[in-house]
């Protein structure tokens, strides 16, 4: 079987490696790839790249190559309606529809759907007016939290733990239009005190499957300071999400998710991200929805599933996830991000890469802001690389990580050097 994948950063590169693991596949297409995939020989079925991007372009080959299913990787091609126009032209595609990923897509919509649904969240308000939103916050006080409506690629949040950083968030979207369309509305929320989990489930329309737990590190710097990235690391299983809490997170979050899109006529299928913020009294609240897999969670937890991916896709695309249970490496797996100088702001790119170590059982590396120039491997975005060390504990799959990342180098490259202590403490 020929399968498509969309996507160039990491989460791709790690459903690519996990799909052609597949006995039925033969190719996977990633459109567009990158330097990783452009090199993947660490699996029995071929990854190959292919430089299209066009939703069009896709169908059209989709069609050609007979591909037997398409799994969409980032948000923009599913807000942009991917889904919708695969499905019109009969092709088998994994993934949202236009109008469920506005669950990711608009976080005014997706926090009315919260409180709508009796889905716990954060208590807030939306503004398009700038002076409503200051003076909101002036009210509210700080710290807060300001998020951009439409999808920001990551740079849509800022916690601000002062008034002048809230008012200035507020400027920065909606005054100065930094984010363009992204942050034409402006969603104000109350701040949250606790743990934050990933908790990732496959859905079919009506029944979910949950991935193993996960937690990210969004700041850039140790200790979870600096500003917030799309993600500097992140480890599977998340011992924050107790057998109880796991629990919780479908009982409360998940379900009422599932039933509220059927109830209001957006069936969702596709995979769904539900960031959780856990209290220190084990109650939970959702941040928000991703209608994607997590980038960096994907990489970790890619490297635990034993299970074939293709055949647990297509469960989730027939309908009949309810009759699937996922077989999970019991080992701990990190992933820490390597990013270029000067990420998040204006990362640095066309830097040469070296010192990549060929993949072993206990350390993989999956790309993301790579590219091939001349045969030769250079950073084409802000994270460049995820690092993944597996062992039985935190600490052992923490040091199987760095000690691959001891032997990569590039100019400027950065890297946290604390990704999983919640975990080790």
């Amino acid at each position: 079987m020929k399968i498509l994948l969309v996507g160039s950063g990491g989460r791709e590169h790690a459903l690519a490696w996990k799909l052609a693991q597949s006995p039925q596949v033969q190719t996977v297409y990633v459109a567009p790839g990158n330097g990783g995939t452009a090199t993947a020989k660490q699996t029995a079925a071929g990854i190959t790249n292919l430089p299209i991007s066009g939703l069009q372009e896709l169908v059209d080959f989709a069609k050609r190559e007979k591909i037997h299913l398409t799994v969409v990787g980032p948000e923009a091609p599913l807000a942009a309606g991917i889904v919708d126009l695969f499905r019109a032209n009969g092709l088998r595609i994994f993934g949202p529809t236009q109008l469920a990923a506005q669950l990711e897509s608009s976080k005014d919509f997706s926090k009315a759907f919260m409180k709508r649904h009796g889905i716990p969240t954060a208590d807030y308000q939306t503004f398009s007016s700038t002076l409503e939103a200051h003076a909101y916050i002036d009210a509210k006080g700080a710290p807060i939290v300001i998020k951009a409506d439409g999808l920001a690629a990551g740079k849509g949040v800022v916690v601000a733990m002062n008034l002048a950083e809230a008012h200035a968030a507020v400027d920065m979207m909606l005054a100065d239009n930094k984010l363009g369309n992204a942050g034409a509305r402006v969603v104000i929320e109350e701040f949250l005190t606790g743990e934050e989990a990933s908790f990732i489930v496959l859905v079919d329309g009506k029944n979910a499957l949950a991935l193993a737990t996960s937690q990210d590190h969004k700041r850039l710097l140790d200790g979870d300071q600096g500003p917030n990235t799309g993600g500097m690391g992140a480890y599977s299983p998340a011992p924050v999400v107790t057998p109880e809490i796991h629990a919780r997170a479908l009982r409360e979050v998940i379900m009422p998710t599932v039933r509220g899109m059927e109830a209001d006529g957006l069936p969702y299928t596709g995979f769904l991200y539900a960031g959780l913020m856990i209290t220190p009294d084990g109650k939970i609240k959702c941040l928000e929805f991703n209608c994607r897999m997590g980038d960096p969670e994907t990489q970790p937890i890619m490297a635990r599933l034993r299970s074939d991916l293709l055949n647990v896709l297509d469960h989730a695309v027939d309908g009949t996830l309810n009759t699937v249970d996922l077989d999970w490496d019991r080992r701990t797996a990190l992933g820490v991000v390597v990013a270029a100088k000067n990420y998040p702001e204006t990362p640095r790119t066309e830097d040469a890469i070296t010192g990549i170590a060929p993949d072993t059982e206990d350390q993989l590396t999956f790309h993301a802001g790579t590219k091939l120039e001349g045969g030769k491997l250079v950073s084409s975005g802000g994270r460049v690389l995820c690092v993944v060390g597996l062992s039985d504990t935190v600490r052992g799959a923490q040091q199987k990580a760095y000690e691959a990342i001891a032997k990569i180098h590039f100019d400027g490259m950065q890297y946290r050097q604390d990704i999983g202590y919640r975990a080790v403490k």
